[in-house]
């Protein structure tokens, strides 16, 4: 035991030390504060985590996705314009819908959180990659392929392959924001319609990739796509939340939160008991 700790041990065990106790344990209001305090935490710290998860998923297919494009064709699929939006999306907006989760009862189930527990989990890494690789593989196939696929052809057709690739990158990041709402259960809709903040982001972040793609064609490089295109970029963006169920049947060994409990005191107070 180290040097201070021992003297604040001593302290403890002395009569003032003890009567301090004594006057804290005997407060209600503490008592029902404590419980309050500790499923706050406890919400802060996995709202962090789910915006977290969030982040590195954008950030990773966007970098990857344009690297290799230009790396190969010369040309990247997303321009500066909507990097922007996408950045937006992931920081800003991200940040409003995932962190204000308001705490739930069953946190309170939860193991502590220890100091040198890691911050990004094995479920969490699990449900990155994941992502990243469907995405990337969505992606691939419409950069390299997707003008044979889609029968495009005429002079408008790059655009309207890079627009379809847009849009669905946009939409996959709009479902996967769902999907990151619960990091381990499958449930990802439990209390989903009672946060307004989160419904109301979802919803500005739909409406505001329409204006983009249909009217800010000068400013985003986009073109009006038709609605089998809309369409298509909206199932490339839903079969994400089955993905994520099956992702989440993964089996992966995740370490257990350790408390790093002060035992001298929790032995004194159970001698004031």
């Amino acid at each position: 035991m180290k040097a201070g700790h021992e003297e604040r041990y001593r302290w403890y065990l002395s009569k003032p030390g003890k009567n301090l106790l004594a006057a804290i344990h005997q407060q209600n209001q503490p008592a029902q504060l404590s419980p309050t305090f500790a499923k706050w935490g406890q919400a802060i710290y996995i709202n962090i985590q789910k915006f977290v998860q969030f982040q590195l998923t954008v950030n990773v297919v966007a970098l990857i996705a344009n690297f290799v494009s230009a790396s190969i064709t010369g040309a990247a699929p997303l321009t500066a314009f909507q990097l922007l939006w996408v950045n937006l999306i992931m920081d800003t907006l991200g940040a409003l819908a995932l962190t204000t989760e308001p705490p739930n009862d069953g946190l309170m189930d939860r193991q502590p959180v220890g100091r040198k527990v890691s911050f990004i989990t094995k479920p969490m890494w699990r449900n990155i990659f994941g992502q990243n690789f469907y995405q990337l593989i969505v992606l691939g196939v419409l950069n390299f392929e997707g003008k044979r696929l889609l029968e495009l052809s005429g002079p408008d057709s790059t655009a309207v392959l890079n627009t379809l690739i847009f849009n669905s990158f946009v939409l996959c990041q709009v479902f996967n924001e769902i999907n990151s709402r619960e990091i381990e259960k499958i449930n990802i809709f439990k209390s989903m319609f009672d946060n307004w903040i989160f419904l109301s982001v979802i919803l500005a972040t739909a409406v505001f990739q329409v204006i983009i793609v249909e009217f800010l064609g000068t400013f985003a490089s986009t073109v009006p796509l038709t609605w089998q295109f809309r369409l298509l970029s909206v199932l490339l963006g839903v079969f994400s939340m089955p993905l994520a169920v099956i992702l989440k049947c993964i089996p992966v060994e995740n370490l257990k939160h350790q408390a790093n409990l002060n035992k001298p005191c929790i032995h004194i107070m159970s001698n004031i008991m």
